[in-house]
């Protein structure tokens, strides 16, 4: 998918670009799949803030995503749609019985295709099988780690996984990460790669438009008081004082780890993401 670019009008302008979405074949959403998504500011139950630089921003409503897949009657694409929820595209599909339910939309999928679930399903994008179905070295997203809870793996725009192996009840999968794991053969993951590759290549331009996906000003720490940051206080422009940058609370924020030493699910990876 293409981006737009613009003249330069305005220092704004300068550096501006928008997707084109010329895979969008539907405008407006479906309401019986719509659902009121409250804005909480980057707050707890608490009241406390547990995300920082959140507030404002549009009014969203969520679309309700079928990640499980698991009716077995196929179901004809009625729209491709913009989500302002995630990311990727979705798209609208109904079945025979006209039930109708948002799936992520991969790459290849337009108006009028019909979608398969199950193990007698093409191995084509849209369809859904489990990964025992799923021949070697197909890619797949919309990846289950538990049998019958959804996709939970490889959902954002132009990602996709690869099937590597296959041993026993156990298949190796390599992510988009370069991680290499283990995932159980009747864990279902749908054909081709995610929808929306070039939205990486977005430049946002100006910074109204952050505020209108709700993010707030990053103040830096070298500019506040030493009893706001670790990094503040001194006399004009001051190094940081430290070996390296910090977080607010002092943790190390390039290249320190936070996985937990004995995660359960260690045993899982084959080979870590920044492994050589």
């Amino acid at each position: 998918m293409p981006t737009i670019k613009y003249k330069p009008t305005t220092p704004a302008r300068r550096n501006m670009s928008v997707s084109s979405f010329v895979e969008i074949t539907k405008k407006t959403p479906e309401k019986s799949l719509l659902e009121v998504k409250k804005k909480h500011a980057g707050r707890n139950s608490y009241g406390r803030i547990t995300v920082r630089h959140k507030g404002g921003g549009n009014r969203q409503k969520y679309r309700v995503i079928d990640f499980r897949r698991t009716s077995d009657k196929p179901a004809t694409v009625i729209g491709v749609e913009y989500d302002p929820n995630r990311s990727a595209y979705i798209a609208l599909v109904q079945d025979d019985e006209g039930k109708k339910s948002y799936v992520l939309c991969p790459v290849g999928v337009t108006d009028g295709m019909v979608l398969h679930n199950g193990a007698g399903a093409d191995i084509k994008p849209g369809n859904t099988l489990e990964i025992a179905d799923i021949p070697v070295g197909t890619f797949i997203h919309n990846i289950e780690l538990y049998p019958g809870k959804g996709g939970q793996l490889v959902r954002a725009a132009g990602t996709q996984a690869q099937l590597m192996a296959k041993e026993g009840s156990m298949a190796q999968v390599r992510l988009p990460s370069g991680e290499v794991r283990y995932i159980r053969m009747n864990c279902k993951a749908t054909i081709g790669q995610v929808s929306n590759i070039e939205h990486d290549t977005v430049k946002i331009g100006k910074a109204g438009r952050k505020r209108h996906m709700g993010i707030r000003p990053t103040v830096r720490g070298s500019v506040m008081n030493p009893c706001d940051h670790p990094h503040g206080g001194g006399e004009g422009r001051s190094p940081i004082g430290r070996p390296g940058p910090v977080t607010p609370w002092g943790k190390p924020a390039l290249g320190y780890k936070t996985r937990k030493k004995k995660n359960t699910t260690d045993k899982f990876i084959v080979k870590r993401r920044n492994s050589k």
